[in-house]
């Protein structure tokens, strides 16, 4: 299968794509790959994570790779390129923690510190 590279691909795609926020291009030097740069083969899939210089708001991107066409979705997130890192390879959230944190809340008087003592 031939054979792609990750640093070509996502320079590329700092050049063409725009920050979805303000409009301005991105800075390679803040765009990181988060998952996907061990796969060089072309029908891959990147994350990719960068800030804008402008606005500074943080985009994620899904890109997925088939054979000559890239494909992007883009999310604007809060998280860092760090906090995407740390949390990429976590559990999801179960039904169960999340009907917990429900009930936690819905008797909760607002007192941080008791709660989290």
């Amino acid at each position: 299968m031939p054979k792609f590279d990750i640093k070509k691909i996502v320079a590329w795609l700092s050049q063409i794509l725009r920050c979805p926020v303000c409009g301005q291009r991105y800075n390679l030097d803040k765009t990181r790959v988060i998952e996907g740069e061990d796969k060089t083969t072309i029908g891959g899939s990147l994350l990719v994570h960068t800030d804008c210089d402008k606005c500074k708001s943080s985009v994620m991107f899904s890109i997925a790779i088939d054979g000559p066409e890239i494909f992007t979705i883009a999310t604007v997130t809060d998280l860092t390129s760090q906090d995407t890192m740390k949390f990429k390879d976590q559990e999801p959230i179960t039904m169960d923690e999340v009907l917990a944190t429900h009930e936690f809340l819905r008797t909760f008087d607002g007192d941080f510190k008791e709660a989290l003592k």
